[in-house]
């Protein structure tokens, strides 16, 4: 959200207002841009606002806890440098490609599997319910396979015929690639899957051009964290997930 949104503005969210059945919007508020936000809110009549705001913005963070804001995740970022950096070998053998039109049936249900009882902002959110919650991912996967506006790639990782996994991926300018939505099905996890999807998801970065590439997790997914920095990846800047209700 936080690299879609124009800083400072909140749009209502079509999505997420007919996922759970109420008009939500998003924001990326700044210290300034607060009291506009909540105007927007007001005027709209919206019901659950999504807003992030970098971690480093205590004040304004105090400030939306007196407002009803509720802390619902941190979300953290971590970047490549594929300027300095040398990208590593691949060498656990999945074959990793870019998807076909018959693989996407099979992506959504991986993401379905994977993504079950997942906690992010959403799940966090007890006013929202739980199968609409685990709906955001298999739905967010679904786009990602059926649209360029959500994801210009998609990589899945196979083991011989079995699909193992999958990695979105989005080019936010000539400078920047990010990956936005990684899977890997619960048989295949710790066998080395998401390590070769994040090495190939860096190859697609440089050979679109790009300086760096971006990725971001929930702060508690350490496991995630852990496989990043292997591969190379630094911590690089962070967002708080809040949510406010207005009734």
């Amino acid at each position: 959200m936080v690299n879609t949104l124009e800083a400072g503005v909140a749009t209502f969210s079509q999505l997420d207002s007919e996922r759970f059945g109420v008009r939500a919007a998003r924001a990326n508020i700044l210290p300034e841009t607060l009291a506009r936000v909540l105007d927007f809110c007001s005027s709209e009549k919206i019901d659950l606002l999504i807003a992030r705001c970098a971690t480093r913005e205590i004040s304004l963070v105090q400030r939306m806890e007196s407002h009803g804001f509720q802390l619902m995740d941190t979300l953290i970022y971590y970047s490549f440098d594929l300027s300095k950096k040398e990208i590593p070998e691949d060498c656990d053998g999945f074959a990793v490609r870019s998807m076909r039109s018959a693989d996407k049936d099979r992506v959504r249900a991986l993401a379905a599997a994977a993504f079950q009882g997942y906690i992010g902002h959403y799940h966090a959110d007890a006013r929202l319910d739980r199968q609409k919650c685990d709906e955001t991912y298999t739905s967010w996967a679904e786009r990602s396979v059926t649209s360029k506006s959500a994801a210009d790639e998609v990589l899945v990782a196979e083991d011989d015929s079995n699909l193992a996994g999958f990695a979105t991926l989005r080019l936010n300018s000539p400078e920047e690639g990010e990956g936005l939505l990684y899977a890997v099905a619960p048989e295949y996890q710790r066998r080395g899957v998401c390590p070769a999807l994040m090495i190939h998801s860096l190859r697609w970065c440089r050979a679109q051009g790009t300086g760096r590439m971006l990725i971001s997790t929930q702060l508690t997914n350490i496991s995630m964290q852990k496989v990043w920095c292997r591969v190379g990846f630094e911590p690089s800047h962070s967002y708080y997930t809040f949510h406010k209700w207005f009734d």
